[in-house]
C-alpha cells in the first residue's frame, strides 16, 4: 500500500473532561477582544454564562452573538458580521453544534476578506489566512471542529452549499466531552450517526494515487495512509461508545468515546472527503427538511452494499474495528458482517432506516438521483463509479428497504 498522505488541522487540538476551562489561557494568545457565536438555546444555559465570566475574568472582552439558527441561513452571518465590525475581534469562538461552528467560520470569513459568502463557494476561493476561530463543540457528529469546510443554506438554491478551504480550519478545536452531557438522547443518535457515517466514507473513498498537484488542487482527495488511521479510530470509538451514549446520557466513558469519534472522523472526511451517501442526502434533505446525520445514516447500509464488491477489504476491516470476529469468514463475508452490525447499531438508536420513512414522496426519486450524480466531489470519491441507472437503482432500493438491489 501507498504511504501517500496529506493531512489538514487546526495547530490545537485539546480533548478531555474539563477542558472547556483552558478557554481563557488559549483565546488570550490572540487578542484582546472575541466575538463569540453561539444559539438562543445554549446563551441561556448556566454553562455558557460560566465560559462568558472566565473570558471577561481573563481581560477578554467578549460581544456575544447567541442568535445562530440551523443549517446557517445565508443573510444571517452577513447581520452578525455588520454587528461585529465596530467591535473589531481579534478572534471567534463559535460553542454550540455544528451549525454553531459552520457559523463561525463564515462570519471571520467576511470579518477579513468582505464580500459575500457567494464568492467564496466551492474550493480554494479563500483568499488568504482569516482572524483564528477557537472551535468549542458542545454535540459530537459534525467534526466541524477539525475540518476545512463550513455548510450554508442558500434561499436562491434548492440544495444546502459548501465553502472548502484549508484557511477555514479553526485554529483551536476545544472538545470537552461534558459539554455533550446534556444533549438528548435523538440528538445524540443523529450527531453520532452522522460521525460513524463520515469515517465509514471517509475509509471506503476512492485512492487516488500520488500526484504532488493533487492537495493543491482539491481540498477532498480521498483516502490516503493518514486518514485511514483516523476513520479507524472513529469507527472503533463510535462501535463502543455511540449506543451507549443514547441509552445513559449520562455515561461520561461512552460521551468521550463518541466526542473523540466524531472528532476523529472529521480528521479523517477533512481531507479525504465523503461520497454517496452524503450525495443522496442533499437532495432527499431539501425534499424532506430532515437531520443531516438522520439523512446520511438512514442511506449508509445502501451504499455500503453498493461498494461491497469492490471495497469488501476495507469493510471487513471495518467490521474488526466494530469489534466482529473474522471467524474464519472469507473476507466478502466479514463486510457483509460489516453491514448488518451498521443496520443494528443505526436501528438500535432510532434511525430511519428507508427514505420513504424520511418521508421522501416516490415521485421525486428521479429528481433526487439527478441531483445527487450532479455533485461530483462526492461521486467522483466514491469508490465505485455511479451512472444514472445506478444511483437511480440505489435511491429505489433505499426507498423501498431492499438492501440486496443495491448489489447490482
Amino acid at each position: 500500500m501507498s504511504l501517500f498522505a496529506a493531512l489538514r488541522l487546526p495547530r490545537e487540538i485539546l480533548f478531555g473532561k474539563g477542558q472547556r476551562h483552558a478557554l481563557p489561557t488559549v483565546a488570550s494568545r490572540f487578542g484582546r477582544r472575541a466575538l463569540v457565536c453561539t444559539d438562543e438555546r445554549f446563551a441561556g444555559t448556566a454553562v455558557f454564562a460560566e465560559v462568558v465570566k472566565s473570558l471577561q475574568d481573563a481581560s477578554i472582552e467578549v460581544l456575544v452573538h447567541d442568535r445562530v439558527l440551523p443549517d446557517v441561513p445565508r443573510e444571517t452571518v452577513s447581520i452578525c458580521v455588520d454587528e461585529a465590525t465596530g467591535f473589531r475581534p481579534e478572534m471567534v469562538i463559535g460553542i454550540g453544534g455544528g451549525s454553531c461552528l459552520d457559523f463561525a467560520k463564515c462570519t471571520t470569513l467576511l470579518l477579513s476578506h468582505g464580500g459575500k459568502l457567494q464568492d467564496y463557494y466551492g474550493e480554494f476561493k479563500v483568499p488568504g489566512p482569516t482572524l483564528p476561530v477557537i472551535a468549542v463543540p458542545t454535540t459530537a457528529g459534525t467534526g466541524s471542529e477539525v475540518t476545512p469546510v463550513a455548510v450554508i443554506s442558500d434561499p436562491d438554491r434548492t440544495l444546502k452549499v459548501g465553502i472548502s478551504s484549508p484557511y477555514l480550519i479553526a485554529a483551536v478545536a476545544l472538545c470537552d466531552p461534558d459539554l455533550t452531557m446534556t444533549c438528548p438522547p435523538g440528538l445524540t443518535a443523529i450527531a453520532g450517526a452522522d460521525a460513524l457515517t463520515h469515517a465509514i466514507e471517509a475509509f471506503t473513498a476512492m485512492r487516488r494515487g500520488e500526484d504532488p498537484d493533487l492537495p493543491q488542487k482539491h481540498v477532498f482527495i480521498g483516502k490516503t495512509a493518514l486518514t485511514d488511521h483516523f476513520a479507524l479510530l472513529a469507527i472503533k470509538l463510535l462501535g463502543r461508545g455511540l449506543q451507549k451514549a443514547c441509552t445513559d446520557g449520562t455515561d461520561a466513558d461512552a460521551r468521550a468515546d463518541v466526542m473523540m469519534g466524531a472528532l476523529a472522523a472529521g480528521c479523517a472526511f477533512g481531507t479525504a472527503g465523503t461520497a454517496a451517501a452524503h450525495a443522496v442526502q442533499y437532495p432527499a434533505g431539501a425534499l424532506t427538511h430532515t437531520a443531516h446525520g438522520l439523512g446520511v445514516a438512514t442511506m449508509m447500509p445502501y451504499v455500503m452494499t453498493y461498494n461491497r464488491r469492490v471495497a469488501a477489504a476495507e469493510m471487513a476491516e471495518i467490521g474488526r474495528a466494530l469489534g466482529l470476529s473474522a471467524n474464519g469468514r472469507s473476507e466478502d463475508e466479514q463486510a457483509g458482517a460489516a453491514i448488518e452490525e451498521i443496520r443494528r447499531l443505526f436501528a438500535a438508536i432510532g434511525i430511519t432506516s428507508t427514505l420513504a420513512d424520511l418521508g421522501l414522496p416516490a415521485d421525486k426519486l428521479d429528481w433526487t438521483a439527478e441531483q445527487a450524480l450532479g455533485i461530483d466531489r462526492l461521486i467522483k470519491n466514491n469508490p465505485r463509479p455511479f451512472d444514472f441507472a445506478a444511483m437511480r437503482r440505489l435511491v429505489q432500493a433505499a426507498h423501498d428497504g431492499d438492501l440486496a438491489a443495491c448489489a447490482n
